[in-house]
């Protein structure tokens, strides 16, 4: 096998998608088409179509490969559905918190920011807040996406009631005991465009030159995702070569020694 990876390394951001329409048929059928709308109002909070769609896109990455037709459009809906109401249950969790006045302390936060720095973009702070600028966050947005995952994390890791947490106090204690659970693992963005060597026909040196002609063409400028769609020959094939969020120890070991050691939006050369 050859690839030629475009990586974006960090840790797991969540990115905006496409939106959920009232109309899913619609919507799944026309996916080019962006809308965005009001999902639910959670006492006075907006949950928008694009968060729901958001949450539910990796789950329909998988449907969309074990379902076809109106059997797809209906598994759609039920996760779109679900994930409509975890957004709810988890805007309800941050509601009560606040409203009994409870706090995560603003270090907790800078010391976690500090830690996804260190440990999934090599304490390069730059590259940090580059992911966070091609994925349409500020720093400030994200802290508040932390905080809020935490104090979500939190009450649902260990079933804890809200009555329970009396004091910012008892959030710091139960943080740091509780260190391991707000540890996000490294991954990185991948795209991928595979092309097989053919050995069994003897095509082997040709399907070699034809990676190295797609690397010039993409040394040149060339659309990444459009030479996936029309070159490779895998399962992302059709997604413009996109794996989406990958793990360490998930890929083999020279795809994952190059994938996780190249710089955000940089193209790699053939890796066998």
């Amino acid at each position: 096998m050859k690839g030629i990876i475009c990586g974006s390394v960090g840790a797991a951001l969540a990115v905006l998608g496409l939106a959920l329409s009232p109309l899913c048929d619609a919507a799944y059928a026309q996916e080019g088409q962006i809308v965005d709308g009001i999902a639910a109002i959670v006492n006075g909070d907006v949950i928008t179509y694009s968060q729901v769609r958001s949450l539910s896109a990796p789950r329909e990455k998988v449907l969309s490969t074990q379902f076809r037709g109106e059997e797809l459009v209906n598994k759609m809906k039920e996760i779109r559905m679900a994930a409509l109401q975890d957004l709810i249950d988890r805007q309800l969790i941050i509601q009560a918190f606040k409203k009994e006045s409870y706090q995560i302390p603003d270090h907790f936060v800078d010391e976690r920011v500090h830690e996804i720095i260190r440990e999934s973009f090599g304490g390069d702070r730059n590259t940090f807040i580059k992911t966070l600028e091609a994925q349409n966050y500020t720093l400030g947005e994200f802290k508040k996406m932390e905080t809020e995952r935490i104090i979500v994390q939190a009450m649902r890791s260990k079933n804890v009631k809200l009555q329970t947490i009396a004091s910012p106090t008892k959030v710091d204690e139960y943080y740091r005991t509780h260190h391991d659970e707000f540890t996000t693992k490294e991954q990185v963005k991948l795209r991928l465009i595979m092309i097989p060597k053919h050995e069994e026909s003897g095509n082997a040196s040709v399907q070699k030159g034809m990676a190295e002609e797609i690397l010039g063409k993409l040394s040149k400028g060339a659309d990444f995702a459009g030479m996936a769609q029309i070159y490779s020959e895998d399962s992302a094939r059709d997604r413009g070569g996109d794996w989406g969020w990958i793990e360490r120890k998930t890929l083999a070991a020279p795809l994952e020694k190059v994938a996780f050691n190249l710089p955000v939006a940089r193209i790699s050369s053939i890796v066998e």
